[in-house]
């Protein structure tokens, strides 16, 4: 690396974090990816027209992701060709090569690390976080807008806190034009950081997903995760039913949407609404505790993001034949749909829950 572009990213507020944390951060690859997004080439300057249908879509994520699955289904039953990436994201070379061979209309980015169990993973795994969450996305951003490819990113919008101007139960949600104030976590850090250069590419919609919901028992279920805690906060928070926000995010997609988006259902749900509906609708001898922040931050390695986001401009933009319902609809809708699907696949419920679920 030159003397010139070390100085860059050593000055760059945006990046400053990462030298000091990641000395393999300033490997070439994205080096050469920070040079274009702070040069702001032509490319950038121009307004790149995207609407089109999705004919052929390259899912990154999409052969063991959870969301990248979800979506490749959604595709293929809307009569799209599908390929599931074999590249990882974060060997540029080998994503270069695949974009010129499969020749997507649309790119979906939805590999990532969010760590096993959690995110305290990613303390204790900064390089391998960087390696995808950063280098492997801004590789897919950049490659991607050379060859005038819409690519949606399903990112994160656990980058903010409740603050001041933004206080808990005031119903004033961070917009998509505030800056990230939360960097209690080295993920959400990572996250942090690279948003603002996202930003910079033309063709990349940029989708804040929080503590996704489905309507089954996975693992990456936000009900399952706090149905299987013995203690939880009670925190309003934004959210993301997937059973209405991915075919949203389609739709936004072949819209040709960019830029950043809160991609939550609008208004917030608190962890004791969601599991007095997980009682009403999957197990009504479900029982649960309720500690604090201070006494959580006891038992976990990084802090967790709580905020509420502005869905205004997402609810705007979106596409006339979609409905988005408020949270609090939308997730007892999907408990609704989750005791129909349980009881197919079990049968009779709580009886027939898994082991794992049932407390009593």
């Amino acid at each position: 690396m030159t003397a010139s572009s070390r100085s860059f990213l050593q000055t760059s507020p945006a990046l400053s974090f990462f030298c000091a944390n990641a000395d393999f951060y300033l490997h070439s690859t994205l080096a050469r990816s920070i040079r274009i997004v702070h040069t702001m080439t032509d490319r950038y300057k121009s307004n790149i027209k995207m609407s089109a249908p999705i004919t052929k879509a390259l899912i990154y994520g999409g052969k063991t992701g959870w969301i990248g699955g979800k979506v490749a289904i959604m595709l293929k039953e809307q009569g799209a060709e599908v390929v599931l990436a074999e590249a990882r994201c974060e060997n540029r070379a080998d994503v270069a090569k695949e974009l010129d061979e499969v020749k997507p209309s649309h790119v979906f980015m939805a590999a990532g690390i969010t760590g096993r169990p959690n995110i305290d993973w990613c303390e204790d795994h900064k390089p391998d976080t960087i390696r995808t969450n950063v280098i492997g996305t801004l590789n897919l951003a950049d490659l991607t807008n050379e060859r005038n490819i819409h690519c949606t990113v399903y990112a994160t919008g656990c980058i903010f806190k409740y603050d001041d101007a933004h206080a808990l139960g005031s119903g004033i949600g961070f917009t998509e034009e505030d800056t990230p104030n939360f960097d209690e976590s080295f993920y959400s850090q990572t996250k942090g950081y690279m948003e603002p250069m996202l930003k910079c590419y033309p063709n990349c919609m940029i989708l804040r997903v929080r503590m996704p919901i489905s309507d089954d028992l996975i693992h990456r279920n936000f009900i399952t995760k706090i149905v299987k805690y013995e203690r939880v906060v009670n925190i309003p928070n934004s959210m993301t039913v997937l059973y209405e926000m991915l075919p949203a995010s389609l739709a936004m997609a072949k819209k040709g949407l960019t830029g950043v988006y809160n991609f939550c259902n609008p208004g917030v749900i608190s962890h004791n609404q969601c599991l007095d509906l997980y009682k009403k609708y999957i197990d009504p001898t479900y029982t649960y505790k309720n500690f604090t922040i201070e006494e959580q931050s006891k038992v976990l390695k990084a802090g967790r993001s709580n905020n509420e986001l502005d869905s205004t401009k997402l609810m705007r933009d979106m596409p006339e034949d979609i409905k988005i319902n408020d949270i609090l609809t939308a997730v007892e809708l999907c408990m609704q749909r989750m005791q129909k699907n349980l009881t197919e696949e079990f049968g009779p419920l709580p009886d027939s829950l898994p082991k794992e679920f049932r407390k009593n």
